[in-house]
C-alpha cells in the first residue's frame, strides 16, 4: 500500500480529526481534567524526634502514594531550598480537583514513624502568584510548595456558584462540546467517503459506456464488412 494511499485513507483522517478534536477540548476546557505535579521549593524542620539517632530521615507522602524521602534534610533550623529539579522531585501529582491528606514524617526502625503533621493538600490551596504555597507549624515545621499548573484550577473557580454546582456544569457544558466535535468528525468523515464512493462509481459508470461504444463501433464494422474492406 503506498504512503500516499495511506495518507487519503479515511482511518487516517479520522485519526487526524479525532487528535484536533481532543487537543482543542483540553486546550479550552483545562479545568475540567487537571493534571498538576507539586514540588517543595523550601523547608525547615524546628525539631526532631528520634533521640538514638542524630540525623533524622525526613520523608514526605500523601495517602496512596509512595515515599518521598528528603536526603538532605538533616539538620533543624536550618532551612533547605529546592529548585524542583531534584532526583527525589516532584512530591505528588493531582489528577482531579479532589484534595489529599498528606503529611510530613520521620522514619523510626523500631516503633511507628512519628509525624510533624497531616493536613489535606488541595490544589485551590496555590492559589498565590506563581501557584506557591506555605504551610507553616509553630512545632514542627515551615514548607513552602510550588504547583504552577494549579492555577489553571483556581482561575476557573467561580465564587458566586456552589463548588458542586459548578463543577457538575463545567463537566457537562465539557462533554457536551466533546461530543458535538466528535459529531461533527463522524460527520465530516462520512461525507468525505461517501463523495469518493461517488466519484469511484462515476468513474466505473464513464468507462462502462466508453468500452460499450467501442463493442458497439466493432459490431457495426462487421454487419457493414468495412473491417475487411480496411
Amino acid at each position: 500500500m503506498s504512503v500516499q494511499h495511506l495518507r487519503n485513507s479515511p482511518n487516517s483522517r479520522v485519526s487526524r480529526l479525532s487528535l484536533i478534536s481532543f487537543v482543542f477540548f483540553f486546550t479550552y476546557f483545562p479545568g475540567l481534567v487537571l493534571s498538576a505535579v507539586v514540588t517543595l521549593s523550601s523547608i525547615e524542620i524546628f525539631k526532631t524526634h528520634e533521640w538514638l539517632k542524630p540525623t533524622p530521615t525526613v520523608y514526605f507522602r500523601c495517602t496512596h502514594d509512595n515515599k518521598t524521602y528528603l536526603p538532605d534534610v538533616k539538620k533543624k533550623h536550618i532551612l533547605y531550598a529546592f529548585n524542583g529539579e531534584e532526583s527525589w522531585q516532584p512530591l505528588t501529582e493531582f489528577v482531579g480537583r479532589k484534595c489529599k491528606r498528606c503529611g510530613f514524617y520521620e522514619e523510626d526502625k523500631i516503633l511507628s514513624d512519628d509525624v510533624f503533621d497531616e493536613w489535606e493538600l488541595c490544589p485551590s490551596d496555590f492559589a498565590a502568584p506563581g501557584g506557591k504555597y506555605l504551610h507553616f507549624n509553630k512545632k514542627e515545621f515551615n514548607a513552602t510548595f510550588l504547583c504552577p499548573e494549579c492555577l489553571l484550577f483556581t482561575n476557573n473557580v467561580t465564587v458566586s456558584a456552589p463548588e458542586g454546582n459548578h463543577k457538575e456544569k463545567g463537566m457537562n457544558t465539557g462533554v457536551i462540546i466533546l461530543l458535538s466535535v466528535l459529531v461533527s468528525t463522524v460527520v465530516i468523515v462520512a461525507a468525505i467517503g461517501a463523495y469518493k464512493y461517488w466519484q469511484k462509481r462515476r468513474r466505473e459508470q464513464d468507462q462502462a459506456r466508453f468500452l460499450k461504444l467501442f463493442e458497439e463501433g466493432d459490431d457495426l464494422e462487421d454487419e457493414l464488412g468495412l473491417g475487411t474492406i480496411i
